[in-house]
């Protein structure tokens, strides 16, 4: 006897593109933050403290590494947060971005690199639409 297999497209709830672009963009918004968040306290990918204004130490009067760590633990609770609470952790990550832009944009030679985050914030303002349209 053989059994029919649905396709992954024809399974109710993964059918929709909406859907498929909600769990896309939930998957990334919880692994980069707490990937990048963990790599604060390793500085394997790159070091961190190199993207810092200055003027950030001295509002906050920490080194620049101590900031990082703190840096570090936010945004891998914002990753969790997506994870859990996606409309929620959402908003959160398209305000730390909009933070990281900002910072980015005291510290010359990294427009590029602020261009790029506000790209990844309309990304999370994306992931906040879907999200309140499924429910989450």
């Amino acid at each position: 006897m053989v059994t029919h297999q649905p396709r992954l497209a024809d399974r109710p709830g993964l059918r929709s593109h909406t859907h498929q672009a909600f769990l896309l963009l939930r998957t990334v918004f919880t692994i980069a933050p707490i990937l990048f968040g963990l790599d604060k306290f390793f500085n394997v990918m790159v070091d961190w403290t190199t993207y810092l204004a200055p003027i950030a130490t001295d509002i906050i009067p920490v080194s620049p590494q101590a900031f990082m760590y703190a840096v570090g633990v936010i945004e891998i609770l914002a990753g969790i947060l997506v994870a859990w609470k996606p409309r929620i952790g959402s908003l959160v990550v398209a305000a730390w971005l909009a933070g990281i832009i900002i910072n980015l944009l005291l510290v010359p030679g990294y427009f590029d690199v602020a261009l790029r985050d506000f790209g990844l914030l309309v990304g999370a303002l994306a992931l906040n639409r879907l999200s309140s349209d499924d429910k989450h």
